[in-house]
């Protein structure tokens, strides 16, 4: 670090200079890699620029590597910002540094541009400072580094106009241009995007307009673009124009600053201005920023033309008619969770990404936001509780020093009483759309059913069709709406009263506030009874789904969730059961919750529709792993049933299959079987065979003998349930398709793995299609067909990488903790253990039993039958002692809880021989498998895959006894029935020739 701290050129010896240098910097630091490529070509050294922000998924190893692809030398032009890119904490950067950078030291090189202390293993790229030093001595500093005889002439001969000027020099003319944001962040590709436009446009046509709604980050983006390629112009002029005068009177300073002779009225100073700049004199290379001009009535009078470049930031769609059009989007998610992460260290990846899908990835909210939590160190959870809850206000102005403007409410004001003037209509659509909810808005919703009671102020926007049309085309070129368009849900068809708008939540909060006064009851009750009667209903049906996620967020704010209207009140019902079989239901568990807590107030407890709410909500609960939440819910309705004046079948029905339920998850399996029996027989007597509750009720039924390990009385069961579901429901319903998944399931498990594989790729395509590849019921059946590839022994090769995949999938969309995820885990674990990877089959292992540990409790048969699958991954690294102790308890804690007959005790009576033999008790290991055998012939049969390992086993101790006749003649009799049912090149068939102990994996399905 010695040149660091040097006032002059490092001496690095006699090094060669390089034929080639790739230059690497952050899009902040442009103008000096700018610079350095051509004082590098001066010299004769041909110089490559490369932008550089490695993604935070990508390894920083890897990223550098890809560096060295290019020959000769690699520059990295280094500041603090530098080691942020990603972002990356210091430790990731530090190992790099002293690796794999150490290993390949003489590629790397590096010049430094702060004088804060970088990370003391940059050491290694010995970078040379050019901070605070004139341009010959940076020059001098930078040819030293790399070993270029400053007197080499071979390089190109650049007039003085083509020269880039050095960073450190300003321009000859700086307009109060915004002081630069040292947290911008992102935009790189935009920013690029801008000065090629209007670096390529016809001379005396480079005007080009940022045009997004408020709070996108245009200002922010036109002052980095200023200060970035700043070393391409020598006037950069700054126009505030959000007032008329105001911008006037800015422009007609520029007259001053470039020595022109003119009076004091702005509009001799204007034209003077234009003048110089379309004649490119005094100077040829000039930017005019124009920021917050909305109003293109004065482009004619204002508008520069001539050889350099005016950028505008506006609202106004008009600006189309003038200028280029550069469109400034949201962030994309990468560049909201760094912004976020480098603001605020504490919070971690998925929590900046939560944050930013709060605030739909827009700037000025993000800094408010990243503001708010890198000051007071708040845990994002309660964050966004408080923001969703209303205690923090997304129009709150942030923190100074962002370089965001402090009146935006009030520059919203003047565009909102200026509507008042011009274009009232405008204003009554704003009113509207602040009854919904902030985003996408489904506007047309009130076209789309005149027949809605709609208060007088509203009804021309169902009579006047052109007036509804000016008012959308006003807001919409004012950037306070942008207009969309959907089609029918079930035709496909559009047409203009379908229209929807997208209001941002910031918009929404301002003009919520500027418009509401006394009429915004009555919009409120208007778009309530809107969306009642948008409601398709039937929320059982995916096609209707995008309608019910299009209704969803509009509930609460238009008042619906308080509403005593029945038909408002079957809207909200339904929008919760599309959240159910959507699989939406950390959105339905909030929904529930708040519909919970305004139907208390008036309400009978045992109303039908308090019944279907508790009903719906429990269901999502245990969806969503909360079983012991559900079943609390569940008996306190059940109190309230017993308690009621007058008995109600139906709901007393539907209350006990919702308890068997829970009691299966909690895994009571025999009081969850006869309450289920009790349940199926009831609804068969109310409703009949075909009923969909009956359906549910007998799919159930199938599940809990599932986990009873009655595997043929469960297959039996769910065959007579997909028959009837298919008949009743169709092919393609929900309901159908999770029966069938369940008849796949049922033959894997008694052993039939071909014919199972075969169902359930068939149940993966129909499921894949109808309710898409991430569904959490289609993630289940692909996990379910995984399980059955393995099983069927055939697929040895991808299935590893299949298995990831799934589990990286319900990571990402239910979490780490979700019960399906950690089902994922432990099977995934199991096949690592069984192909090799110990290490991380052991880590798997564990996080899946600590998981549903935490989930279910230590004394839930899942929670204990993972233990045997910790303990055969000890067993496999050779811990023999730790392995039989974990089995023993685990044998006998299932035991306990299961019986001695159930296939997961026989299972884990397979491992637990199998550890007592390997710990030398083969006596106790050949008692425990035969006692195995036995139980297992009489529960499984004689052929099921189970009882055939028992064979094996027993065969494996019996020899270990030298009882070899009776080994002999059940090692032959399991082989020929291997080799019958399974195949003789089955796994199984394989190993049991080859005389390796069986084991048994414990699946854990809840």
């Amino acid at each position: 670090m010695a040149e660091q701290r040097s006032g002059g050129a490092v001496d690095h010896g006699a090094r060669s200079a390089p034929a080639h240098v790739l230059v690497v910097f952050p899009g902040y630091h442009r103008p000096w890699a700018t610079w350095i490529n051509q004082r590098l070509d001066a010299h004769g050294v041909r110089a490559s620029l490369q932008r550089w922000d490695p993604p935070r998924d990508v390894p920083l190893e890897d990223s550098l590597g890809d560096l060295l692809l290019a020959r000769g030398q690699v520059l990295l032009v280094l500041d603090d910002w530098f080691f942020q890119l990603g972002p990356r904490q210091a430790g990731e950067w530090n190992d790099v540094l002293r690796g794999f950078v150490a290993a390949h030291a003489e590629r790397f090189a590096a010049v430094n541009l702060t004088n804060r202390t970088l990370l003391p293993a940059t050491a290694v790229l010995e970078p040379v400072s050019l901070w605070g030093v004139g341009e010959e001595e940076a020059e001098a500093r930078l040819l030293s580094r790399l070993g270029i005889d400053p007197g080499r002439t071979a390089g190109r001969r650049l007039s003085a106009g083509a020269l880039v000027r050095f960073p450190d020099t300003p321009p000859e003319i700086w307009g109060e241009v915004p002081r630069r944001n040292p947290r911008f962040t992102g935009r790189d590709d935009l920013l690029t995007e801008l000065q090629e436009r209007l670096m390529d446009a016809e001379r005396g046509n480079a005007a080009c307009t940022l045009l997004g709604m408020s709070g996108i980050g245009k200002t922010q983006i036109a002052a980095e673009y200023a200060h970035r390629f700043s070393s391409d112009y020598d006037v950069v002029w700054w126009v505030s124009s959000d007032d008329r005068n105001v911008q006037r009177d800015r422009f007609g300073e520029l007259a001053a600053q470039l020595g022109l002779s003119t009076g004091n009225e702005p509009g001799e100073r204007i034209r003077a201005v234009r003048e110089a700049l379309r004649r490119g004199t005094p100077h040829s290379r000039w930017l005019v920023v124009f920021d917050g001009w909305d109003d293109t009535d004065g482009a004619g009078v204002m508008l520069p033309h001539g050889p350099g470049h005016v950028l505008i930031t506006s609202r106004n769609r008009g600006w189309g008619d003038y200028t280029d059009i550069l469109e400034v989007p949201s962030f994309d998610r990468a560049e909201s969770t760094a912004y976020l992460m480098r603001r605020a260290p504490h919070i971690t990846a998925p929590e900046a990404d939560e944050v930013a899908a709060e605030f739909g990835d827009v700037p000025l909210p993000l800094v408010q936001a990243a503001a708010w939590l890198g000051e007071s160190r708040m845990e994002v959870p309660e964050y966004l509780r408080m923001v969703r809850d209303g205690r923090l206000s997304t129009v709150d102005e942030p923190s100074g020093g962002e370089g965001f403007p402090h009146a935006s409410l009030t520059s919203w004001s003047i565009l909102i009483n200026r509507l008042r003037l011009s274009q009232p209509q405008a204003i009554d659509v704003l009113s509207l759309c602040a009854s919904f909810a902030p985003g996408r808005i489904p506007l047309g919703l009130i076209r789309a059913y005149p027949q809605a009671d709609l208060p007088e102020d509203l009804r021309w926007m169902v009579t006047d069709l052109a007036a509804w049309s000016r008012a959308l085309d006003t807001l919409v070129n004012f950037s306070v709406l942008s207009r969309e368009s959907r089609g029918s849900v079930v035709s496909g068809e559009v047409g203009p009263h379908q229209e929807s708008v997208h209001m941002h939540r910031l918009v929404h909060d301002i003009v919520a506030r500027l418009t509401d006064g006394e009429h915004r009851t009555a919009h409120r009750k208007a778009v309530r009874t809107l969306l009642a009667e948008a409601d398709p209903g039937d929320p059982m049906d995916s096609r209707n789904w995008p309608r019910y996620a299009e209704l969803l967020p509009h509930l609460e704010p238009s008042g619906a969730l308080a509403s005593r209207n029945p038909r408002v009140q079957t809207a909200v019902l339904n929008c919760l059961r599309y959240c159910y079989r959507s699989a939406e239901y950390r959105a339905g568990i909030r929904l529930a919750e708040k519909i919970r807590e305004q139907w208390a107030g008036f309400m009978d407890p045992v109303s039908p529709e308090m019944l279907e709410l508790t009903n719906q909500e429990c269901d999502i609960l245990r969806k969503y792993g909360r079983f012991r939440d559900a079943y609390q819910l569940d008996l306190a309705l059940r109190a309230r049933l017993d308690e009621a004046a007058a008995p109600d079948p139906l709901g007393s029905l539907r209350s006990a299959i919702s308890i068997a339920l829970d009691l299966r998850y909690l895994g009571q399996y025999q009081e969850s079987e006869r309450m289920q029996r009790e349940a199926l027989a009831e609804a068969q007597r109310l409703l009949g065979d075909n009923e969909y509750l009956t359906l549910v009720a007998g799919n159930n039924l199938g599940i809990v003998l599932r986990s009873l390990g009655r595997y043929k009385e469960a297959y039996d069961q769910d065959i007579a349930s997909l028959t009837r579901a298919e008949s009743a429901l169709g092919a393609l319903h929900s309901q159908t398709l999770i029966t069938s998944n369940n008849v796949a399931h049922d033959l894997r498990l008694l052993g039939h793995y071909r014919e199972a594989l075969a169902r359930q790729e068939a149940n993966v395509r129909v499921q894949v299609r109808i309710l898409g590849s991430q569904h959490l019921q289609t993630l289940y059946a692909r996990a379910q067909l995984a399980l059955c590839r393995r099983r069927e022994g055939s697929f040895p090769q991808d299935l590893g990488a299949t298995m990831a995949s799934l589990l990286d999938q319900m990571q990402q969309v239910h979490g780490r903790d979700h019960f399906l995820t950690l089902s994922s885990i432990n099977n995934y674990a199991n096949y690592l253990r069984e192909h090799g990877d110990l290490d991380q089959a052991r880590e798997l292992s564990q996080e899946a039993e600590a998981g549903y540990r935490a989930l279910l409790g230590p004394a839930h048969p899942v929670a204990t039958g993972v233990l045997a699958n910790t303990a055969l991954v000890m067993q496999a690294s050779g811990e023999r002692t730790g392995a039989l102790a974990i089995l023993e308890a685990a044998l006998a804690g299932l035991t306990s809880s299961l019986g001695p007959d159930h296939p997961w005790v026989l299972g884990c009576a397979l491992n637990t021989g199998a550890a007592r033999n390997f710990n030398g008790r083969v006596a106790d290991a050949a008692e425990l498998s035969r006692d195995t055998l036995r139980r297992a012939r009489h529960t499984l049969g004689n052929e099921h895959p189970l009882t055939l390992s028992s064979q094996v086993a027993l065969a494996t101790d019996l020899r270990g006894l030298r009882e070899n006749e009776e080994a002999a003649k059940l090692e032959e009799d399991a082989l020929l029935t291997l080799t019958r049912t399974l195949g003789a090149q089955h796994p199984h068939t394989l190993s049991a020739r080859q005389r390796n102990r069986p084991y048994w994996d414990f699946e854990a399905n809840l």
